[in-house]
């Protein structure tokens, strides 16, 4: 088995680790968005309404909200190495049952399958690089880490869409699901394990730390500001594909799956973010990239094709590094319960992600586009105020 040891804090991570949690976010969220691509064949197919399929977007990111609590209390006790490459493995399962399904009410049953099976990897890989790394090299692999993430949910909607131009989408779910069965064999022979890691199967100290997680403000900030985070990104990534693929633009599920391309280039900023962090602190550049992702989103109003592109790259460089940054503000305050504090946080990002499928569905049936776009900047605006308000504080790594 190829193992390499776990740095030290203060040694510099090696170049193999480094692939290795990018690989890590990438397989996590492989799957997540994955149908967003492909939303206009689903719901042509399966007779879905819009409603009904923004439910399908959201029953993953709501059972990933459900489930990442315990799956922290659970790597508390455990330990990180083996949840992160069953749970990878684990993503494939429900994926290739998507093969068989008839009905909208099939596939969100499935999706909401994946979304179980997401925090035993986001969640312990958060707590693991908080564990083994401190200071600039910390925010370096927690921003690494991100990228991957950013990768994943790129790879997941480009490949799902450009597969669907070659063969049915129900092959393509079967393409999808092997992807992630290679992912977790490479994860389980790359990953090093934690040297760090302390087990606490003690059940009352887990419910003593949770009830103090629960009322550590730093955790609660964050935790609001991911969520209306997440609203606007699954919000906006979710209905812009029914805005394009209608009148007057009619876009394949490949040209969908192209305008996620943007996701590229939170590939090279969120690194460059993970630099400017340290510098001028979480809170300022939290304030920044909110507004930048807002602007992005307003700009989607644009009527040409390029111009609704350049807004969604906008919006989505903000929000990446408003993820970043958020995530890195965690792992500097939180020092005791940091798989529990994680899995909390993405309690609260997840429900806003479901939000955004959902509430953005009526939006978009009452008031099109522009009523999402209202929606949306409404609920960044909230994200604003509580990093304006509540992020005040020793927040430099």
């Amino acid at each position: 088995m190829i193992s390499s040891p776990a740095p030290e804090h203060n040694e510099r991570p090696a170049p193999l680790l480094l692939l290795t949690i990018a690989l890590v976010g990438v397989f996590a969220f492989l799957q997540v968005y994955s149908v967003q691509s492909i939303l206009p064949e689903l719901q042509r197919d399966l007779s879905a309404s819009v409603v009904e399929i923004g439910r399908a977007v959201g029953a993953t990111v709501l059972a990933v909200a459900l489930v990442s609590p315990l799956m922290g209390m659970v790597s508390d006790a455990l330990g990180r190495k083996a949840l992160i490459a069953a749970s990878v493995l684990a993503l494939a399962l429900p994926t290739a049952a998507m093969i068989t399904v008839e009905t909208v009410q099939g596939l969100t049953l499935w999706r909401f399958a994946q979304g179980l099976a997401v925090p035993g990897v986001t969640v312990v890989a958060i707590a693991y690089i908080g564990e083994e790394f401190r200071g600039a090299a910390m925010v370096r692999m927690m921003t690494l880490y991100v990228t991957g993430s950013v990768l994943g949910g790129f790879l997941g909607r480009f490949l799902l869409g450009h597969l669907t131009e070659l063969m049915s989408w129900r092959s393509a779910f079967g393409v999808m699901a092997l992807l992630n069965a290679a992912g977790a064999a490479l994860v389980w022979r790359v990953l090093p394990r934690s040297r760090h890691f302390v087990a606490d199967r003690n059940l009352g100290s887990a419910l003593s730390t949770l009830g103090h997680l629960l009322r550590h403000p730093a955790l609660q900030a964050a935790g609001l500001l991911g969520f209306t985070a997440l609203f606007a990104q699954v919000g906006m990534f979710t209905f812009i594909n029914l805005h394009l693929a209608a009148a007057p633009y009619h876009f394949s599920p490949a040209d969908l799956a192209n305008v996620f391309a943007v996701y590229l280039l939170g590939v090279v900023v969120t690194p460059l973010a993970g630099r400017w962090i340290p510098r001028i602190g979480a809170r300022r550049t939290v304030l920044l990239s909110v507004g930048l992702s807002a602007l992005g989103v307003l700009l989607t109003l644009l009527p040409s094709v390029p111009g609704i592109v350049t807004a969604l790259a906008l919006a989505s460089c903000g929000t990446f590094i408003t993820q970043s940054a958020t995530i890195s503000f965690i792992a500097y305050r939180i020092d005791h319960g940091r798989s529990l504090a994680s899995g909390l946080y993405y309690t609260a990002y997840y429900t806003g992600g479901f939000c955004g499928a959902w509430l953005g569905a009526f939006a978009y049936a009452w008031g099109g586009w522009p009523g999402t776009v209202a929606l949306l900047v409404a609920t960044q605006a909230l994200g604003w105020w509580v990093a304006w308000r509540f992020m005040a504080g020793p927040t430099r790594t």
